[in-house]
């Protein structure tokens, strides 16, 4: 007797979990093209209709004539490769639709519509739709599971049969290659995919090669899964997938990091956070917020989850947000892109100034390329300090920034000295790579200088 469940059992298990445990609504592929509620040909892979009906809900202030100009916007795709299209359309997602509409008397605004609302979830639409259809350049595909928001097809899902050896994760992996090659247009708006047998589950983007696939191993930031005692695919969909992380995820943990090294062609590579990234990022914002007292600490799960001091038991303004520990190789410089990016962002911290903190010139240069590299998540250019009076011009703004520096430039200009205040300002947050050497002892080591 086979014990082992077969692939459209595990399409439903995924379905059941998304509509019960996430609140997605459930459709089926085929009855969008041709059951009686039809909604699109199998050349479009966009749910217009949906699309059309969230742009006017999230952006009622916006003109008619404008919100129909920046639907026709999404449609349209360039004649670039994949890999620019999907990051133009990141930017559409993240950064609003541009558009100039008229105000009367020969005057002109310009305004953006927004496909998502980041803010409120509710105010979105989220569709799962299984044995999805897509025709293109005369090849017919059909995907397992598509996750819609908005109309928009954001995640790719391909599910094998643990029980075949043929058809493992690896073998979901190599099926979303040939879907990208031969369907490019269902990837156009992806966000990011996931693989998984059943058993084992992953997450990565379009440029991630099969390592880089990486588990979502909590559905609560609390618990770990064991994968020897249990599937990975429920925590994965309760953990990543629901509405509010989702969200989150595509507008705070996605990088699209350019490097001269890179093995893509254009030099680009589109990068997922890690589950691990995305809870410390979340609770060090949440540290920060507080140590700053510009604002009461985001509502978030509490580090006393895990029998350590919460925030919440520490004094407000207290200007400490704390330590966030990396094993190496665990992708320390990225989590430090993530939260810049994300407090970046973040109102109650009225547009930061961010100083990032080595303690050797390498390391600083190295560090500085990584955040000049991921522009697009920081909204603007990372600059470096040449020396102490530069570094006291870089931190006398009013607001925003990001300032790379060596500790050593906080060395006061005469023996013994103090170095001089340079801001009483409460939203400066120093981002301090390898803490442990320069941090250690802020008494009688070089900290005292900061």
């Amino acid at each position: 007797m086979n014990n082992y469940i077969t692939e459209s059992e595990i399409e439903q298990i995924a379905l059941d979990t998304l509509r019960d445990d996430t609140g997605y609504l459930i459709l089926y592929g085929p009855d969008l093209t041709e059951g009686y509620a039809k909604e699109r040909e199998y050349s479009e892979v966009i749910l217009q209709e949906r699309l059309r009906q969230a742009i006017d809900r999230l952006n009622p202030d916006i003109p008619l004539v404008a919100r129909e100009e920046a639907f026709r916007k999404v449609l349209r795709t360039e004649a670039l490769t994949l890999a620019e299209n999907n990051e133009a359309f990141h930017r559409l997602l993240t950064e609003g639709v541009d558009i100039k509409f008229s105000i009367g008397e020969g005057k002109a605004k310009t305004d953006k519509v927004w496909l998502l609302d980041f803010d409120r979830p509710e105010q979105n639409e989220f569709v799962a739709v299984n044995q999805f259809t897509v025709i293109e350049n005369n090849t017919t595909k059909r995907l397992d599971i598509v996750l819609f928001i908005n109309g928009l097809p954001l995640v790719a899902i391909e599910l094998k049969n643990a029980a075949n050896k043929d058809a493992d994760v690896q073998a979901a992996y190599r099926q979303l290659q040939t879907y990208k090659q031969v369907i490019p247009s269902l990837f156009t708006p992806n966000a990011f995919m996931v693989i998984s047998d059943g058993w084992f589950a992953k997450a990565g983007t379009l440029s991630s090669e099969y390592p880089r696939f990486m588990e979502w191993k909590t559905a609560d930031g609390v618990t770990l899964v064991d994968p020897a005692q249990e599937s990975e695919l429920e925590p994965l969909i309760k953990g990543l997938l629901n509405k509010t992380t989702i969200l989150d995820v595509i507008r705070h943990f996605i990088v699209f990091e350019k490097s001269k090294g890179s093995s893509t062609s254009l030099g680009v590579v589109k990068k997922l956070a890690a589950y691990h990234q995305y809870y410390a990022v979340n609770r060090a914002i949440e540290s920060t917020i507080r140590a700053s007292a510009e604002a009461p600490p985001m509502i978030r799960q509490s580090p006393e989850a895990y029998g350590l001091p919460g925030v919440r038991s520490q004094s407000p303004g207290d200007q400490r947000a704390g330590v966030v520990w990396h094993t190496q190789g665990s992708g320390k410089s990225l989590s430090m892109v993530f939260f810049a990016g994300k407090l970046i962002l973040a109102e109650a911290m009225n547009n930061p100034t961010l100083v990032v903190l080595t303690d050797r010139n390498d390391l600083d240069q190295q560090l500085f390329e990584t955040f000049t590299n991921c522009q697009q998540l920081l909204r603007q250019t990372p600059v470096q300090a040449a020396n102490r009076d530069d570094l006291k011009k870089l931190l006398a703004v009013a607001s925003g920034g990001v300032v790379f520096t060596t500790i050593q430039k906080f060395l006061p200009p005469d023996s013994g000295g103090q170095y001089p205040r340079l801001s009483d300002r409460r939203n400066i947050v120093v981002i301090a790579d390898e803490a442990h050497r320069s941090q250690y002892d802020f008494i009688d080591g070089f900290a005292r200088h900061m």
